[in-house]
């Protein structure tokens, strides 16, 4: 990979605008998403990586060090205030109080990175300085970050940009599973202070199988031999560290009783998944009609965090009638996207779209994403899309 072209990220230019505002910046992020290749690229005054060890340690034993370092940085510095980027800071969360002091004093603005938000909040002594920090997430690949024709590629290995960087099939697999097995199997079962190696395994294997779905922490307990609240709080420190995506249901209506108020939690990466759940690279056709669900709905996701104002992502399900994958949800209005497994989409596909456009008039026009080879007007107010034109639907 030396050598790689750098790829331009959708948060560029949001992380410029709130800089030359004044502001200071929290950048989260998985690991390997790029957040220190995207900071390398800014003018800092002073830079630091609290991954390195000796750095790391030094700013342990006296986080007043820092400081004393930006008051000599204020001297030369080339901006005003100085741009200080301190890199994986949820390595050193106590260093948040000598940003706070920084801020408020207006003698530094910040780029923070960070893989974990709850290591920031630990304990509950460190918090992330609202009002101070604009908190901003980097996520993989976008697709239009880096286009890429070859639906099942996405599905299988997903959208890092290292992974996406490797032409071979299996350098993508070596690296995936080094992702699991190093940084899930063992970083963030450390970070869930369990003992049992093979617990925390099967139930990564679980939660992988079970991305996109509905989770049952009671099912998934009984699965595991361990309480479901212990299931909860595992799904919660993936959360946490940004491993998993939580959606939430829409539940307001006016004629519906039973709207599903249990939230869906989705693996950030399907390359990650894949290995994860320990499933091969030739899937059941039902099974890639699910991954392609999920890549919808991630794909919504990141693009609606690139958005200057970002709109939630949701879904819609009535246990005992229609469901919609995925809301969008922007200024008010709905947009309903269904995710079809075709390239000949049809009425019948629209069916629950149509159902949901007519019990929500914040909702004007819904969308069918498939794998049609260009736009398809399906009825007065729902068009089937290309999956490469997914952006369109915020």
């Amino acid at each position: 990979m030396e050598g790689m072209k750098y790829i331009e990220r959708g948060l560029e230019e949001r992380i410029g605008h709130h800089l030359e505002r004044g502001k200071s910046v929290l950048l989260l992020g998985p690991r390997q998403t790029g957040k220190t290749t995207l900071v390398a690229r800014l003018p800092a005054d002073l830079r630091l990586s609290l991954v390195q060890p000796d750095v790391r340690q030094r700013y342990e034993r006296s986080p007043g060090q820092l400081t004393a370092e930006i008051e000599v940085v204020r001297a030369r510095a080339r901006h005003w205030p100085p741009l200080v980027i301190l890199d994986e800071v949820q390595k050193v969360p106590v260093l948040l109080d000598v940003v706070q002091d920084a801020i408020d004093r207006k003698i530094a603005r910040f780029v923070l990175t960070g893989s974990s938000a709850r290591k920031l909040r630990r304990g509950g002594t460190v918090n992330l300085l609202p009002g101070r920090l604009v908190t901003l997430h980097l996520d993989p690949l976008t697709l239009a970050e880096h286009p890429e024709q070859n639906l099942r590629t996405l599905l299988l290995y997903g959208s890092l940009p290292g992974i996406r960087a490797e032409r071979s099939a299996a350098d993508r697999e070596a690296d995936l599973r080094s992702y699991v097995e190093t940084y899930l199997e063992e970083e963030i079962r450390a970070e869930a202070l369990v003992r049992n190696v093979g617990t925390f395994a099967r139930f990564l294997e679980l939660a992988g199988l079970e991305s996109g779905n509905i989770v049952s922490f009671r099912g998934l307990s009984q699965e595991l031999g361990i309480t479901h609240t212990t299931v909860a709080g595992f799904y919660e420190i993936l959360h946490d560290c940004l491993v998993a995506e939580r959606v939430d249901p829409l539940t307001r209506s006016r004629t519906r009783k039973k709207l599903t108020k249990s939230s869906r939690y989705l693996i950030f990466d399907l390359g990650v998944r894949r290995l994860c759940a320990n499933e091969g690279t030739r899937p059941h056709r039902d099974r890639l009609g699910q991954l392609f669900e999920q890549f919808v709905g991630l794909e919504l996701i990141r693009q609606s965090r690139v958005a200057r104002h970002e709109p939630r992502v949701l879904f819609w399900r009535d246990p005992d009638g229609p469901e919609v994958d995925w809301i969008v949800e922007r200024r008010g209005e709905l947009r309903p996207v269904e995710v079809k497994w075709t390239d000949a989409p049809d009425r019948r596909d629209a069916r629950h779209l149509e159902t949901f456009l007519g019990e929500y008039p914040e909702a004007r026009r819904g969308f069918i994403v498939c794998q049609t080879p260009r736009p398809v007007r399906i009825s007065e107010r729902v068009t089937a899309l290309p999956w490469q034109d997914l952006g369109s639907v915020l």
